[in-house]
């Protein structure tokens, strides 16, 4: 049979293209061979800029792990500016064959914690690995000691290649984190996650949102919800500066998100829910026509029950924000979605530190009523691809 010149090149191109993947693939299953050497302990540090860090929503940062880009500085108000330098919502995951997990890492403020937050939320570090079910579970957290620590997150365990993710400090910034292994041991990238569930969750918010009250890093309602949902997360929780801000609102926007989640109510009161929440659905509806846009109301204080004022600020906020959701809908506004503030932290006002700050018993309960409410959206989004 006489084969053209045209198949020829058909079947040389595929066959390069083939072995162009098979490169590919084995480039990407190589260990890390970027690392410091401890002679005296006989471990390897990497430094996990080398790796892929999730969390970060933008690259042009002044320093790595801010969560801003350098042009909001001076465009944001400096309190949000301050706040973008704390690392929460960040982490990295990586494969390891090692049986001991180290790390070291140097915070940007010598405040390792707060009078009604522990140090290991505020500062730590906080180790999860993936089980052979494809669930995520807790293993070993880093405990601060002082601005710079070196800490062992876990020894001993069964010999095995694993992926694991480590979370950054929620309350504090870092300058350099870094992963240590015996010497015996190797470390990869993990794997890029299934195409479809790369597309993080955004969230902006307040000192809730950005951590306030997790005992450690990875028990924020974002992380557990990145945990259950697989998906990265970026946090863009401000302490006390959450407040809908167009300024930060055309930030939100630059990204590509697969759900927007808007969670400000517990930093404004009702006149600037009223002013600023069809805006901001509009800008962020402007830059992304279809991705679901879910507008969250505030947490009910929990010691609300025998406090008028606490009541009224909950009726006049959510209602405003309610009217808001009501007028973009009849406007046609599609894949937009409310989420009710009732049931966020329990019914039996024990899900706080201050009746405001959830522990990580309201963060578990938050999450709950979070993925309640996103699980329906994201398996639509996959039925439609």
């Amino acid at each position: 049979m006489r084969v053209n010149q045209r198949t020829i090149w058909l079947r040389v191109f595929s066959l390069v293209c083939l072995l162009a993947s098979a490169t590919i693939l084995q480039a990407a299953d190589q260990p890390l061979t970027d690392f410091t050497t401890d002679e005296k302990d006989k471990t390897h540090w990497f430094d996990i800029q080398n790796l892929d860090v999730e969390g970060k929503g933008w690259t042009d940062t002044e320093s790595f792990y801010d969560r801003l880009p350098q042009k909001a500085k001076g465009v944001v108000r400096p309190p949000v500016w301050s706040l973008s330098k704390h690392s929460a919502g960040m982490a990295v995951r990586f494969v390891t064959d090692a049986t001991t997990i180290k790390a070291r890492w140097t915070l940007t403020s010598a405040s390792l914690a707060m009078n009604h937050m522990a140090a290991t939320g505020v500062s730590g570090l906080d180790l999860y690995v993936k089980t052979e079910s494809g669930k995520w579970r807790w293993l070993g957290v880093g405990r601060p000691a002082q601005q710079t620590t070196t800490a062992t997150l876990v020894t001993g365990i069964i010999p095995g290649k694993r992926e694991y993710m480590l979370y950054l400090p929620l309350y504090n910034g870092v300058k350099s984190v870094e992963i240590g292994i015996p010497e015996s041991s190797q470390l990869w990238k993990a794997p890029a996650r299934e195409a479809g569930k790369d597309k993080p969750l955004v969230f902006w918010g307040t000192s809730i949102t950005q951590g306030g009250c997790a005992s450690r890093t990875g028990m924020v309602h974002t992380a557990i919800l990145g945990r259950r949902l697989d998906r990265p997360v970026i946090n863009l929780g401000f302490s006390g500066n959450g407040r809908m801000e167009p300024e930060v609102a055309k930030l939100v926007a630059e990204l590509d998100a697969s759900v927007f989640i808007m969670d400000c109510l517990p930093n404004v009161t009702a006149d600037t829910v009223k002013k600023e929440t069809v805006p901001l659905v509009k800008t962020l509806r402007a830059a992304h026509p279809e991705t679901p846009i879910l507008l969250v109301e505030d947490r009910t204080y929990t010691n609300a029950y025998l406090k008028p004022s606490s009541q009224e600020r909950h009726r006049t906020s959510r209602a405003a924000l309610k009217a808001g959701y009501e007028q973009l809908k009849k406007e046609g506004v599609k894949n937009l979605y409310y989420l009710e503030g009732d049931n966020l932290l329990g019914d039996d006002f024990e899900g706080t530190v201050d009746s405001s700050h959830p522990t990580d018993l309201g963060f578990f309960r938050q999450a709950d009523a979070f993925e309640e409410a996103l699980r329906p959206i994201l398996e639509q989004q996959e039925q439609a691809q």
